[in-house]
């Protein structure tokens, strides 16, 4: 029997223990730690209102999380991704509203690639939508120097962090509270948020170096770029969630830079891999990435329920 359950905020532990061990390199893209962490900016009992979990018996064989009211994003343990029962379960908690995952409405899919539930959702209606360009870089091996002054960001930090993630993305979401709220979140102990500042890079290393108050004393150029770097534990794929540059300094190389940064901090960590997913419409994003040495995984496809 299988049965779905919304955790409480003393619960999100197990989900995050959950989702670090289905990361591998060997299986599909999915629902990653950093992914729920990246949402503990809008706080714990929020994280666990938009989680939910399928067990059976007892064991934890999906996890889905809310990214937004219509879009159910989902994570598969490997060795149920075609197991046919699961896929109906959950293709049918996501079509019916009254199983309280989607509501009623327009609404989306994510789910691992190859997984048997694509199937089931085609069969219910659900249409292919949006494309999803998925990519990878080993970490085996150093990463290239980026040359820039980059940092770790700490509270002093998460003003200028904030706008330039909201000049990046043209959004107004972004403040110096959503910072404070995912450092406090479970996943963000194997977690590093970088800020690349303008300028040549300074003597000493790149992550780390004086601390924040020493940093505006010494007049630190603005910041221009911030990336979010996610590790689900040693010898595992970690995530990078978010990228972006301030649109004031596009076109110089710095998306590049700032992930070459992050990708050295995902090494420290210990990760196998970086992964990335991006909308395939974003050419200028998937240029950066490929430009700093990811390749590319077959693409992924959402599923689309329309109105009526």
């Amino acid at each position: 029997m299988i049965e779905t359950r919304t955790p409480d905020v003393d619960g999100l532990g197990e989900v995050v223990d959950v989702l670090r061990a289905w990361q591998d390199d060997a299986a599909p893209l999915q629902l990653h730690p950093g992914d729920v962490g990246w949402f503990w900016r809008f706080g714990a009992p929020a994280t666990a209102v938009a989680l939910r979990t399928w067990r059976r018996d007892g064991r934890v064989v999906a996890v889905g999380l809310l990214d937004g009211p219509d879009l159910l994003r989902l994570a598969i343990a490997p060795d149920q991704l075609h197991d046919d029962e699961l896929a109906l379960r959950l293709a049918d908690d996501a079509t019916r509203p009254e199983r309280g995952v989607l509501g009623e409405g327009g609404a989306s899919v994510e789910a691992p690639a190859g997984a048997r539930v694509d199937a089931h959702l085609a069969a219910a209606g659900w249409r292919v939508d949006e494309r999803w360009a998925l990519l990878r870089r080993d970490l085996a091996v150093p990463v290239e120097e980026p040359g820039v002054r980059v940092r770790e960001v700490g509270p002093s930090e998460a003003g200028a962090w904030a706008e330039t993630l909201r000049s990046s993305f043209g959004g107004t979401r972004a403040a110096p509270e959503r910072w404070h709220a995912l450092a406090t979140g479970l996943p963000y102990a194997d977690a590093h948020c970088l800020v690349l500042h303008d300028g040549p890079p300074v003597d000493g290393p790149l992550v780390g170096g004086p601390s924040d108050g020493e940093a505006a004393d010494a007049g630190l150029a603005p910041a221009v770029a911030v990336i979010g770097v996610w590790s689900a534990g040693p010898g595992r794929p970690g995530l990078i969630e978010p990228m972006g540059v301030h649109a004031d300094h596009r076109g110089r190389g710095l998306g590049r830079a700032v992930t070459l940064a992050g990708l050295a901090a995902l090494r420290e960590l210990g990760a196998s891999s970086a992964l990335v997913a991006t909308p395939a419409s974003n050419v200028g994003g998937v240029a950066t990435y490929v430009a700093a040495g990811f390749t590319h995984l077959p693409e992924r496809f959402d599923r689309r329920r329309q109105v009526g």
